[in-house]
């Protein structure tokens, strides 16, 4: 039997070292399954329970690999059900190639069933490349450039394939006649640097400050070496955007944490009171927590020249990557003498380290969630890797954990969509089946998609060398972040109808499909549970019964945060468990803490 171009497809995809697809099957992509079945162990398919989550997954892979993740659908609801979790990857400039299905040529324009326009569909998710093969002779071309265009701009691309294009007879060399395409496998990555005059300049503006804030995301996570020796050089403080977590260690004295709604207190002083701004790898959107504009003078470093000057007006603007681009600075330097800056800021970490413990060792009803991060903080594993999803989750993520070398952690940054906390985590875990995984959810998020993935955990567990993947669930039964953004943005409260979310056995529904599953409801059964998950030898649902109530508090409380809180407090059904729990939360930062 002479290979279909489905077979060529995945021959072809291997020979770009593609090892793994995450997809669901339908009779629309029946011959690319069926080539994915003949090739035996060159491909790894991985069935989920829904194409948003192999399109999660397929973003966690390029997220935690820099390598191009694979997601495959079939036509019409199929394609339809990838967008959200493209959109993340498109947004979070994570490089995903999507395969679809689409019905067979002749039917197409006959409003036939499953019949969707998916060119159209797909052309804003995936603007750089989007193409059908309207005959098996384009599979090379369009399989080569799509991988080659997600890898080269860091985004999404789609090839759409008929079904009767996948069965057709495969032409692995296209005919050498006008108007064939013959591309060839393989990409590398340029090495890019500024050119000297703008370093120099760069050097300039940074020797000429004080007072330097260094803020640094997710196209620093390779710099860290870089980043520490710039930010000892200049004597500067780092921020980090929150999918910038892992980039620097946060043990290091001069080491800010997150920065803005969900940031520090550190991140907002250094902010407001620097001189020198020095973003490196980071689109942060949010400019109310940037210097005023005109107050600092400003150096970005970004890959992508679309993202500079962007959400501050830099004076110089270095399009390079991070880490080569600040080994190249770092000979134009000078050592500042004086360090009272960097003494100040070092002095008011450590004071927010001591406030972030009170805080999470203030008693709650029953649990406080911040107590829950703060005990899994000081026992994270070597190596591991984080997510965490959308809500009140990420407060706590981007607060109370101490990342170290050599861990990763990433969440949905810029659509910040609920879901992708579980198949992050699955993802994550098949690129790294040696590492520890934890996934950080609240229950909405459980209940939108991450209990159907607990399945595929289930069934996908005993492939990993290293078993342990945590899921932890903060189940306070209310739609929590949003919750708190109607209070204090809206100065409305709690409206049940909308936040409240289904009561659900987490623990027992974990336990019923073969993992092991832990509810907690005692603030002093928090660290037993959380030795006990690492100590497993299966993966483990933690369901944490955790205190809605608990203010996510802001680095910087403005005046109309204040009033719009106090109009919303006495009309909310849990007055006095709000009030009793924000005065403890901003009491903690008031009174003494223990040495």
């Amino acid at each position: 039997m002479s290979d279909t171009a489905s077979d060529f497809l995945i021959k072809r995809i291997t020979q770009w070292g593609i090892r793994r697809i995450f997809g669901y099957p339908g009779d629309g992509i029946n011959g690319i399954v069926g080539a994915i079945q003949r090739a035996g162990d060159a491909i790894h398919y991985v069935q989920v329970r829904h194409e948003e989550m192999a399109a999660f997954m397929a973003c966690a892979h390029a997220k935690f690999t820099g390598e191009v993740g694979v997601c495959l659908a079939t036509s019409g609801p199929g394609a339809v059900h990838l967008l959200n979790g493209l959109y993340d990857a498109k947004l979070d400039h994570a490089p995903v190639v999507a395969i679809v299905g689409q019905q067979s040529r002749m039917a197409l324009g006959g409003h036939y069933q499953q019949e969707v326009d998916l060119i159209s569909l797909f052309k804003d998710v995936a603007h750089e490349y989007v193409h059908m093969a309207s005959s098996p002779v384009q599979i090379r071309q369009l399989i080569d450039r799509a991988i080659r265009i997600a890898a080269a701009e860091r985004t999404v691309t789609c090839i759409i394939i008929p079904t009767d294009v996948q069965e057709a007879d495969a032409v692995p060399e296209p005919p050498q006649v006008h108007g064939s395409v013959h591309t060839g496998v393989g990409f590398t990555s340029p090495r890019i640097v500024p050119n000297d005059s703008e370093l120099r300049h760069a050097a300039e503006v940074l020797n000429a400050g004080q007072q330097v804030a260094m803020l640094v995301g997710a196209g620093a996570l390779r710099a860290t070496d870089e980043i520490i020796q710039v930010a000892e050089l200049l004597g500067a403080g780092v921020s980090k955007a929150l999918l910038g977590r892992t980039a620097i260690p946060d043990a290091l004295p001069f080491c800010c944490g997150a920065i803005g709604l969900l940031g520090t207190k550190p991140s907002w002083d250094m902010m407001q009171d620097c001189d020198t701004l020095l973003m490196v790898g980071s689109s942060f959107p949010y400019s109310e927590f940037l210097p005023k504009p005109g107050r600092a003078r400003g150096v970005q470093i970004d890959i992508d020249a679309k993202m500079l000057s962007l959400r501050y007006p830099m004076e110089v603007n270095l399009v390079g990557d991070s880490a080569e681009t600040l080994r190249a600075l770092v000979p134009l330097l000078q050592r500042k003498t004086d360090r009272s800056w960097r003494e100040k800021l070092e002095e008011e970490i450590k004071d927010w380290w001591k406030l972030m413990e009170a805080r999470a060792m203030q008693g709650a009803n029953p649990i406080n969630p911040q107590r829950v991060f703060w005990e899994l903080s000081s026992r994270l594993p070597d190596n591991c890797i984080l997510t965490a999803d959308s809500g009140s989750t990420a407060n706590w993520f981007a607060r109370d954990l101490k990342f170290r070398r050599g861990m990763m952690a990433s969440l949905s940054g810029t659509l910040a969509t609920m879901g992708p906390g579980v198949p992050y985590a699955i993802g994550a875990k098949f690129a790294y089946p040696e590492r520890v995984v934890i996934a950080c959810v609240g229950d909405g998020a459980m209940l939108m998609n991450g209990i159907n993935e607990l399945v595929d955990i289930a069934e996908y567990w005993p492939q990993w060398k290293d078993p342990r993947l945590i899921v932890l669930v903060l189940a306070n039964r209310d739609l929590n972040q949003v919750t708190w953004e109607q209070r204090v943005m809206s100065g409305d409260p709690k409206f049940n109808a909308s936040q409240q979310v289904p009561a659900f056995p987490f623990a027992k529904y974990a336990e019923d499909i073969g993992l092991i599953g832990v509810k907690v409801d005692k603030p002093d059964d928090i660290g037993p549970a959380w030795d006990k998950a690492f100590g497993a030898s299966r993966p483990v649902v933690l369901e944490m019964i955790t205190d809605p109530e608990v203010p996510p508090l802001p680095p910087h409380i403005t005046f109309k945060q204040a009033k719009n809180f106090a109009i919303s407090v006495p009309k909310d059904s849990n007055a006095g468990d709000i009030i009793r729990d924000t005065v403890k939360d901003v009491m903690a930062g008031v009174l003494p803490h223990k040495e």
